[in-house]
Parts: C-alpha cells; sequence; structure tokens
C-alpha cells in the first residue's frame, strides 16, 4: 500500500458509443504533421513523435515488433515499476558504483524529441521518460563494441565551448542517488556515474555540464546530464534520453519552471509536443487532480483512480479498490487496474462490443480480444470508456486511447495491493500536465 492520500480520477463520456479507427502499433505511410495548431507564443515548445512510422526521425527501414514483443516488455516495466514503489526492486548497494535497478524499461520507449547540446549547439534525438531522472547522451571517446549504432553523430565534449566535466567534490556529484545512479571517481577526479535499468540496460560515463538548447528561443545553461561512453542494450537509433521524473537530476528538476507537460498523438502518423512550464495561456482549460509522491522513489508522480465509466454508466466499483494509488507513466503502453476493478471493466465493454465476433490476442497479457475486420473502413462502435480523479476531476479518453490492436488496452496488475498505472496509450491527444510546484496533474482533451 502506498502512503498516499485518497486521489481519485474520472473519464467522462459525452456520447456512449463512439465510432472509433481503432490503434495499433503501426500507421498510414505519411506523416500527417500536427492535428492542431501549433502554439507560436511558447518559447519551450518541441515536436514530439512516435519512433515508428512515418513522423519518426529514425530511418524507416527500422523493424518493426510485433505486438506481443512490445507488450512482453511492457510488462517488465510495469513490474520493475510495481515493485520498486513496493520496496522489493534491486539488491543493497555493495558500494558506491553499483546501483540498484531502476523502475524502468528503455525498450519500451516510444516517443522522441530532438534538441541542441554544446556549443555549438549539436542535434540530438533522445527519447523522453517521466520513469527517469538522469538525462544522457552517447559521447566520444565511445568503442563501437560500447556504443549502439544512432541516428546522430556521437557528441563529442572536446568540441564544445560551454562543456565542463562535472569534479567528484561538487554538490552535483553527490547528489546523485548512489543507491540509484552510483557516482564514482575518474583517475582525473572526474565525477563518474552508472544507471542500470530494469531491463537490463545500461550508461556508464561522465558527469556532465553544458549548454541544453529546446528551442531557439530557450535554452538551459549549465545542464547536468551523463556523458555516456558505454551504453547496452539500448535497442534502436536514439542518441540517448531525457529523463523527465521528479529527482533532482531530472530537467524539470533543473529548470525554474518546475511544470512540463507533454501530447502524444493518436497514431505513429501525426506529431505530439513536449512543453516546459504550465501553459497560462490554456490552464483553465485543463482539468486537474491532486499529484502524489513517494519518501522512498521521487522519480515518479502518482494520482488515485476512484472510478470507471463505460457507455457512459458508472461501474460498480468502490473507491477503496484504487487505494494503492496510480502512476502517470509516459514510458508504459497499456493501463494497469487492480484485479477488482480490471475484471468489472472487462465484463462492461465485452457487454457493449457485443456484436463483434471475441477471437484470442497474440499477447498474454490483453484477454479482451474482438475481430473487427471486417468494419467498413475500420470505423469501428466502441463503447466510450472513463476514469474518475479525485476532487470530481473528469477526462474523457480519446477512441484512440481504449482498443489497441482490436483488443481492451487496459491489463490487470495481477494483485489488488499493487500500484496501478496509467500507461501512454490511455494519455493519446491530451496534454498532460505535470505541475510539480503546484502538486497537481492536469488534463486537457483534444491538445493534438
Amino acid at each position: 500500500m502506498i502512503p498516499v492520500l485518497p486521489l481519485v480520477l474520472v473519464l467522462c463520456v459525452s456520447s456512449p458509443i463512439a465510432h472509433a479507427t481503432t490503434s495499433t502499433l503501426k500507421s498510414n505511410a505519411v506523416c500527417s504533421g500536427h492535428r492542431v495548431s501549433i502554439p507560436l507564443s511558447s518559447r519551450t515548445w518541441l515536436p514530439l513523435n512516435h519512433r515508428r512510422g512515418p513522423c519518426s526521425p529514425f530511418p524507416s527501414s527500422e523493424t518493426i515488433p510485433s505486438t506481443a514483443d512490445v507488450l512482453h516488455r511492457d510488462r517488465l516495466r510495469a513490474d520493475r515499476i510495481r515493485k520498486g514503489l513496493n520496496g522489493t526492486a534491486g539488491a543493497k548497494r555493495r558500494d558506491v558504483t553499483v546501483p540498484t535497478t531502476l523502475g524502468s524499461s528503455l525498450d519500451t520507449l516510444e516517443y522522441v524529441v530532438t534538441v541542441g547540446l554544446g556549443t555549438p549547439a549539436v542535434t540530438q534525438t533522445v527519447h523522453i521518460d517521466t520513469g527517469s531522472d538522469v538525462t544522457w547522451v552517447q559521447c566520444r571517446p565511445c568503442p563501437a563494441t560500447a556504443c549502439h549504432p544512432q541516428k546522430d553523430k556521437l557528441f563529442n565534449p572536446a568540441r564544445s565551448a560551454t562543456y565542463s566535466a562535472i569534479g567528484c567534490g561538487s554538490a552535483a556529484c553527490n547528489g546523485l542517488s548512489r543507491d540509484l545512479y552510483g557516482n564514482g571517481c575518474s583517475k582525473r577526479r572526474q565525477c563518474q556515474y552508472i544507471v542500470n535499468y530494469g531491463d537490463g540496460s545500461n550508461t556508464t560515463g561522465t558527469y556532465s555540464a553544458d549548454k541544453l538548447t529546446l528551442t531557439p528561443a530557450y535554452a538551459v545553461d549549465h545542464f547536468q546530464f551523463g556523458c555516456s561512453h558505454a551504453a547496452q542494450l539500448f535497442s534502436d537509433k536514439a542518441d540517448g534520453l531525457m529523463g523527465l521524473g521528479g529527482g533532482s537530476p531530472s530537467l524539470v528538476s533543473q529548470t525554474a519552471t518546475k511544470a512540463f507537460s507533454y501530447c502524444l498523438p493518436p497514431a505513429a502518423n501525426y506529431s505530439g509536443f513536449l512543453t516546459l512550464g504550465v501553459p497560462r495561456a490554456s490552464s483553465s482549460r485543463f482539468t486537474v487532480t491532486p499529484m502524489y509522491r513517494t519518501m522512498s522513489v521521487d522519480t515518479f508522480y502518482l494520482v488515485l483512480l476512484q472510478g470507471i465509466t463505460v457507455a457512459g454508466r458508472r461501474l460498480r466499483v468502490p473507491p477503496s479498490a484504487f487505494s494503492a494509488g496510480a502512476v502517470m507513466d509516459s514510458g508504459t503502453i497499456i493501463t494497469r487496474l487492480p484485479p477488482k476493478a480490471y475484471r468489472v471493466l472487462r465484463a462492461a465493454f465485452r457487454k457493449e462490443m457485443k456484436m463483434y465476433p471475441r477471437v484470442a490476442s497474440s499477447s498474454a497479457i490483453l484477454d479482451t480480444c474482438f475481430n473487427i475486420s471486417d468494419a467498413v473502413g475500420d470505423d469501428v462502435k466502441v463503447p466510450s470508456v472513463s476514469l474518475v480523479f479525485e476532487r470530481g476531476a473528469t477526462v474523457e479518453l480519446d477512441r484512440s486511447g481504449t482498443i489497441l490492436d482490436g483488443c481492451l488496452a487496459f491489463a490487470s496488475t495481477g494483485d489488488d495491493e499493487s500500484v496501478g498505472i496509467i500507461g501512454n496509450v490511455q494519455q493519446r491527444t491530451l496534454e498532460v500536465l505535470y505541475d510539480i510546484g503546484g502538486g497537481a496533474v492536469g488534463f486537457r482533451r483534444g491538445a493534438c
């Protein structure tokens, strides 16, 4: 049981049945860009894209894994997050260079942004991850056997006029959690870090500082990041990772804004965005619910789910079923609910989808799948699904956030005492605001 106050998330619906084009891991062959107008007034607005598909900055020749493979990795990430928050992840620290594993899996990360690092700025394309704190990129020198192939050129610290290695005795080095990141010392008295992730991926190198350019109008001077000289088991062409967690090394903790938001597009052939700060102009359009944190792991952002509606009807799930809380996570794909809540949701969804034949799923995680391939133009009648948050906050899921490859895109945690997870499929088209300074999570519909 996570020691947090009750939090409720409710999704409301304007219509009990929606006509929806169902979501898959594949997309149309043409990038359609943004579905909404770009807010030119924001200094920190960055385009965000799925790592696979026509809008991806990576080569189109990259192999697209099966849904079953992706969801198998997704299960590993979800299990690591829950175990970490329940206090059972990782071994005891043996020395300062052997950290416990983080509750993250790099192989499930799906969304990337492009930033500039150094002076002059060098383009770097990195994954975003709310389940990680340390930002890192691969740096020279980095032997081919130690680094994975990437889209852009390796960052070369020697060619940046603003680069500096962080010293061993500095506050920044001492501020790295030795249990999670480790911090050793090189012969040149430079701070060394290592991060091990839950799927076996890892990165190690020199903890450094340089200018981070997010947009032409906004940069972060002396931004602290990992200059990786060895990164193993990172499976695609990304140059590194942008840590958006709540710990002190993360991007948001290093800026004065203490808030960020993103919008994940409905499919890989559309673009979303990432922005820093609270979007004042549209703040009144956010549905807001309290944010909770744990003292043991400050990386994750938690909310409390209290109810679910299907086709406009509130399901008979007591609020106490959600008392363990739920993590808002950009890297987990499908939402995990306590078994008591998931069983009721599954039964209600099956009842509303009875016009479509039931079929088996290629993934062991998804157990409510339908043959919808004969629907004209893929226009499938999908019942609206809503979640109910604390303080009456109401958020309606987009139609792309309910079905994945013909299956209900939810799963059970397997344990009613385990923390739940709000995955990125359910977050599609919502601008999700993480207002760390204000202690709130907000949702704005139809943002991308």
